[in-house]
């Protein structure tokens, strides 16, 4: 896919997937393997995180419109290659800030 044609966002505003959406299936293996690249990425793209979690709901039984979705994210990650989150060690490592969401 390194000649596709490129999208701006990973996902479709407001688009519903179905567990039986009428399609044919689609791999299984293949869609397994997809997807655990994707969410193995999301360490340094946490911009695709919600796309590819709703995707892994259908590991079971993916159909060609989850495929075709994966297949989205990855147009998306080859327009956006400069978009990651590198953690680099360093010498003096100290804590600058820290927040806790649930106040716990």
């Amino acid at each position: 896919m390194s000649e596709c044609k490129l999208v701006a966002t990973p996902l479709v505003t407001n688009e519903k997937f179905k567990k039986e959406d009428g399609s044919n299936k689609a791999d299984m293996s293949i869609y397994r393997s997809l997807i655990g690249s994707l969410l193995y990425l999301t360490a340094i793209r946490p911009d695709i995180m919600y796309a590819t979690s709703l995707l892994s709901r259908f590991m079971q039984n993916p159909t060609q419109v989850h495929y075709g979705v994966a297949k989205k994210i990855l147009r998306y990650l080859q327009g956006t290659k400069d978009y990651e989150i590198w953690f680099k060690p360093t010498d003096k490592s100290t804590l600058i800030g820290y927040t806790d969401s649930d106040w716990a």
